[in-house]
């Protein structure tokens, strides 16, 4: 079987066209040139992942303060939005405008998982996010209570690593009989000591200092069988924004959690003892490597009683997390209601005596 080679732009991963007239390939997406010999050059390289070592030596003194202007390719306005912008929308025309030098070269992501909740899915998982909610605020989330939903794609890093080491604990071990005079306990104590190894792949960390960690944390998991390769398109009619906090500023964060998934491990394989306090602890993370995803996410931000509450919904699974409001005159209700049936119990119970 034959088969068909075609060259795709190395800014956004959208289809060249050749131009005669120019003797170039031109990207009718983000208006990008290039001459056959870039596009060769591209195409050759296309597969080489993210490599984070590459960045650290090729881009240094990074500048991601302050406002960057862009004109609009569709009606020529100038937008003006921050240095850590992927993608955005013309606020005049509705323009999507991709930021090419965001998303390119050593920047551009090694992958992406689309969005797959759509904005009528996004709405019945608002609705069943606040039922049955006995203390939430009457048409909270409501149209008129929401001030902004946006579908973002968030920048990840994803780490492959291992662990290696071991843990000490302090157990022990009861045991109970008894005759007829006495009831006898007895406890053993124990030094008990595992060691092992473990290996952890596509650990996720948001690599934006503007996400709150927690709150992507707690819209996992994601999918990763859903990851494609990077290509622009997949931007259209949502945000994105770059990696302003990098790989090593958090790979702490990965660090401590899969050294707690590994001591998690270790405290599961002990059984059989009644006990077990864990006294020392020597797991160390060994061989870290990272690649560079966008992951999408809406991100919805309403307010009550003058309180900003902000929640996110994983645009892959639909997982909505956030904390809701409680509304005052229904706590007191529930919790008279509450007050006044213990306290009719506890009359009966009187009675009854």
């Amino acid at each position: 079987m034959s088969e068909t080679v075609s060259f795709k732009c190395p800014n956004c991963g959208s289809p060249l066209l050749y131009d005669a007239e120019t003797a170039r390939f031109s990207c009718e997406y983000c208006g990008s040139g290039f001459s056959l010999e870039e596009v060769e050059h591209a195409s050759a390289n296309a597969d080489a992942p993210f490599d984070w070592g590459d960045y650290a030596a090729g881009v240094s003194d990074e500048h991601l303060e302050g406002l960057i202007s862009y004109v609009c390719r569709s009606c020529g306005a100038e937008v003006v939005t921050d240095a850590v912008t992927a993608a955005t929308h013309c606020p005049y025309c509705g323009n999507v405008m991709v930021v090419e030098d965001n998303l390119s070269g050593l920047l551009k992501p090694n992958g992406v998982i689309p969005f797959r909740v759509d904005k009528k899915k996004l709405q019945e998982i608002v609705k069943n996010y606040c039922s049955g909610k006995p203390l939430l605020p009457r048409n909270f989330l409501t149209t008129h209570k929401i001030e902004e939903v946006k579908g973002v794609y968030v920048p990840f890093w994803l780490y492959n690593c291992k662990t290696d080491g071991s843990m000490t604990f302090n157990a022990t071990r009861v045991r109970s009989w008894s005759d007829s005079r006495y009831y006898y306990t007895e406890t053993s104590r124990y030094w008990v000591t595992c060691d092992g190894e473990m290996a952890f792949a596509r650990v996720p960390a948001d690599g934006s200092k503007r996400m709150d960690d927690a709150l992507m944390d707690s819209v996992e998991p994601y999918d990763f069988s859903d990851l494609q390769p990077f290509a622009a398109g997949y931007l259209s009619g949502y945000l994105a924004d770059r990696f302003d906090d990098d790989a090593e500023a958090c790979l702490p964060r990965t660090d401590k959690r899969v050294k707690n998934s590994m001591a998690e491990a270790f405290r599961s394989s002990l059984h059989g003892f009644s006990t077990a306090v864990p006294v020392a602890n020597n797991i160390r993370l060994i061989e870290p490597s990272v690649s560079y995803v966008l992951l999408p996410v809406y991100l919805i931000r309403a307010s009550y009683n003058g309180e900003e509450y902000q929640f996110a919904v994983n645009g892959q699974t639909g997982k909505m997390t956030g904390n809701l409001p409680v509304s005052k005159g229904k706590y007191w209700g529930y919790f008279f209601g509450i007050a006044a049936a213990i306290s009719s119990l506890f009359a009966a119970a009187t009675f009854l005596m």
